[in-house]
């Protein structure tokens, strides 16, 4: 996607403790009548809707208060269930920042939004890191994620270039709703690298019992 593809007013979507980062791919299950609304209006139109998370999850159900900062996603494939859900993978393309909320006929929440701090999740080039560079971190993460029952194909990871193996790992973390928006909101990967491993860093003495890792 280019710049000028760009919608200035988005959908949005709402997630507890879930993050889509660019470059990465997740299965969506929808299943509210006003998100099958959502994706109904958006397959007819680009196909784009924006992932982001409540500031609490105490906040009203029906409109939360908002993180500043979500991710713009793309509807890649999509499969409707004998029950009426949709089955959707989304693909995230670029963050971005909400300005308003826009008032709509539209069961689903609308923001006005703009991109501009992050154009560059759009390149395809490179950050100078090297997976050398990274093998405490996937040490430690490794460590972490199986204590906490989690599976991950490790070489499979390795095979991706490091923005897509470095936003997938923070996407599927075991970290918490806040820890994730930081991770997020990190500038470029080098920042996202180093926050990983200070938020890694906190969790040195985790033990089985510890209740802080959701």
């Amino acid at each position: 996607m280019k710049k000028i593809d760009l919608p200035n007013k988005i959908p949005v979507f709402p997630l507890s403790n879930f993050i889509i980062f660019p470059k990465t791919t997740v299965p969506l299950n929808i299943f509210e009548t006003r998100y099958i609304e959502m994706i109904n209006d958006s397959m007819k139109k680009n196909k784009l809707i924006g992932i982001i998370q409540p500031k609490s999850l105490n906040d009203n159900q029906i409109s939360p208060e908002l993180h500043n900062i979500g991710c713009l996603g793309k509807i890649i494939s999509f499969k409707e269930t004998d029950d009426g859900r949709y089955l959707i993978e989304l693909r995230g393309l670029i963050r971005f920042q909400i300005i308003k909320e826009i008032n709509s006929n539209h069961k689903y929440r609308e923001y006005e939004v703009n991109f501009k701090s992050f154009y560059h999740d759009l390149n395809e080039q490179k950050e100078d890191l090297k997976f050398s560079d990274l093998e405490l971190i996937f040490k430690d993460f490794k460590s972490l994620f199986e204590r906490r029952g989690y599976i991950l194909n490790w070489k499979e990871l390795e095979k991706q270039s490091l923005d897509e193996t470095i936003n997938a790992l923070a996407m599927a973390s075991p970290f918490s709703l806040e820890e994730k928006q930081v991770l997020l909101e990190a500038a470029n990967l080098t920042l996202r690298k180093n926050k990983i491993a200070e938020i890694l860093s906190t969790y040195s003495y985790d033990v089985f019992d510890n209740t802080t890792l959701q």
